[in-house]
């Protein structure tokens, strides 16, 4: 659910909203059944998961099963490398870390267009922000202007430390070198892309090509990338930032857009009610499918309704955010529906900005802007003030009798350090007392400020980013924040806001919270997303970014690794930019017919082996 964060792979975890659809499949014996349809609470915004306003759960979803690369994690979770796609092999480690990736002969994009060594490259593209500057397509790193490719893979450990990207003379594998090896190469290393349909829609082109057209089209690409071609690559970077961005497929689409190498291909959108993937003909890419044909993703923000829909076997598959009414309804079903509890790495966060999001023009100018102490003491008070344990006995506590406030930000509460974690990191600060005595130490901060400041007062004017209207959790949420703040002085507008993940970096909102999902198990862990690089609201500390700069490109002993966790985890409570609230309840309920479903704990969850299921 990748917010996939440049360095640690997160992924959003998104509740937003559309028009209810029923009735989408009707119920069918299970002998006769190819078809699966999925509830989802989200709304489908692009074909591109890896640009910082569409790094979203359905997004990302859609195209784990519409592409495939050289690995992927299983339930328990486990790197499992597909062989069936390809190989890697290291050649050496010092002086320099070299590894080749190999594309296996005969693998096909949707389109019937061999995959090579050429489809890897453009990987090195949109994660190297020195290709990136020598091509003459922006430095990612400037604060005033996003680079041609508007992508979430700069700035990380493979940027920090690749030398350079060298393609074999029969174009089938890729050699990177890196100056030195590092924990989470594999997951650091290249992915395929339909390089020749990007360069096809850069000439204007907007139909199918020839596989003999393509493969001129992708020799076009390798040229543009060896000679640093600024204006074919500048044309490419907005073809991928922007045009993929679609809401509806349709016959008018360009099917240029649609190229996969994965099981499936989209085969139409209909906005803001379901995406409806078919099998890709020419997928020769991992796993063979065990029988379904096509996948539905259906929008339907109504937990309760969702849960009904899986009664009446109009939908098999529910994984929208649990409510204890669709907790109850879901018990009621009986042995037509499977209920499991699950571990999800998700947790919900709220955060406070401190500044512009790099990248953008317009500055931040509220309240909590900087690092002053009135700026500190501002969010500290913000943050005190946050009703955590309120939302906990509310909103989580019917759908999980055992859950606790999270303190915190890379250990959920199960896990053996987080005691440790939460003892020595300065978190107390925020769990000392009662929520009476939290707020009444609010109020005293913001008395510091606002010398007239009361309960009620309103003195401190904030506006809160959180969700889309029909999301009654989240609406509930931001209820329950809005009447305990203003205990302290703070005036919080909580209008909620269609589409609001594109608003992530707004600086019209000074708070927000929402759902971080990991999608990998990276070294940096929940840490990267705090570098001065790839937050989303201004944050920059220099000793935050040293401090994820080691992470991602240090071998390091688990002793070294909780130190430099926990000193993280202490900045962050100095500078009260963020703080955690709850691990998500997890609840997967799916059509009793349908085998082979074995949900992981990370992202994308029961969808990890889609090929297995059958009816």
């Amino acid at each position: 659910m990748k917010k996939w964060n440049r360095g640690a792979k997160v992924a959003l975890a998104v509740a937003t909203t559309a028009g209810l659809v029923i009735g989408v499949l009707s119920p069918a014996t299970a002998a006769t059944r190819t078809t699966v349809v999925i509830v989802d609470s989200n709304v489908f915004t692009s074909l591109n998961t890896s640009t910082p306003d569409t790094n979203l759960v359905l997004n990302g979803n859609v195209s784990y099963l519409t592409s495939a690369g050289f690995n992927y994690y299983n339930d328990k979770p486990e790197l499992v490398r597909n062989t069936t796609f390809g190989s890697y092999t290291i050649l050496s480690k010092t002086p320099t870390f070299k590894v080749k990736y190999t594309v296996n002969k005969g693998r096909l994009w949707s389109d019937g267009t061999p995959i090579t060594g050429v489809d890897l490259l453009l990987s090195n593209v949109i994660s190297s922000d020195a290709y990136s500057i020598a091509a003459g397509l922006g430095d990612p790193a400037a604060e005033d202007k996003k680079p041609a490719f508007d992508s979430l893979g700069y700035g990380g450990s493979y940027s920090k430390l690749i030398k350079d990207v060298s393609i074999a003379p029969d174009r089938m594998s890729v050699v990177l070198t890196y100056s030195k090896y590092f924990p989470d190469w594999e997951i650091a290393g290249p992915g395929p892309a339909p390089v020749h349909a990007l360069v096809a829609m850069a000439l204007g082109e907007k139909k199918l090509g020839t596989p003999a057209h393509n493969v001129a089209l992708k020799s076009k690409f390798l040229n543009a990338y060896n000679s640093k071609d600024k204006v074919l690559l500048g044309k490419i970077g907005k073809i991928w930032s922007n045009d993929y961005n679609v809401t509806s497929v349709d016959a008018k689409t360009n099917p240029l857009l649609l190229i996969s190498n994965g099981a499936y291909i989209v085969d139409n959108i209909v906005k803001d009610q379901r995406v409806t993937l078919k099998l890709n003909p020419n997928y020769n890419s991992g796993q063979p499918t065990s029988g379904i044909e096509k996948v539905v993703f259906t929008t339907i923000p109504d937990p309760t309704a969702a849960a009904q829909a899986l009664a009446n076997k109009e939908v098999d598959f529910y994984e929208a955010i649990a409510t204890a009414d669709s907790v109850a309804a879901l018990k009621k079903i009986g042995s037509a529906v499977t209920v499991e509890g699950t571990t999800m790495a998700t947790y919900e966060h709220a955060e406070v900005r401190s500044g512009k999001e790099q990248g953008t023009k317009v500055d931040y100018t509220g309240p909590f802007d900087g690092m002053s102490q009135k700026a500190k003491d501002l969010r500290t008070a913000w943050l005190l003030a946050y009703p955590r344990q309120e939302i906990i006995d509310k909103i989580v506590k019917p759908v999980n009798p055992k859950a606790v406030v999270m303190n915190s930000h890379q250990y959920f509460p199960s896990e053996p350090n987080y005691a440790k974690m939460i003892a020595a990191s300065g978190m107390s600060k925020f769990t000392a007392g009662t929520q009476a005595d939290r707020t009444a130490a609010a109020l005293a901060l913001v008395k510091k400020y606002y010398p007239s400041a009361a309960a009620g007062s309103g003195s401190v004017k904030l506006t809160m980013l959180w969700g889309s209207p029909s999301n009654t959790r989240r609406s509930a949420e931001a209820a329950l924040v809005k009447a305990e703040v203003a205990k302290a002085g703070f005036d919080v507008t909580t209008t909620p806001t269609s589409g609001w993940s594109s608003f992530l970096g707004d600086p019209k909102f000074d708070v927000q919270f929402y759902a971080w999902s990991k999608e990998a198990l990276t070294q940096a862990g929940n840490f990267g997303s705090f570098k001065s690089t790839d937050n989303q609201t201004g944050y920059n500390n220099p000793e935050m970014d040293a401090i994820i700069d080691r992470l991602e490109t240090e071998v390091l002993s688990a002793s070294q690794i909780y130190d430099l966790y926990l000193a993280a985890e202490k900045i962050l409570v100095e500078d009260a930019v963020t703080i955690p609230i709850f691990q998500w309840p997890g609840v997967i309920a799916y059509n009793s017919d349908l085998k082979g479903v074995n949900p992981s704990p990370l992202s994308p969850s029961f969808l990890w082996n889609f090929w297995d299921w059958h009816f």
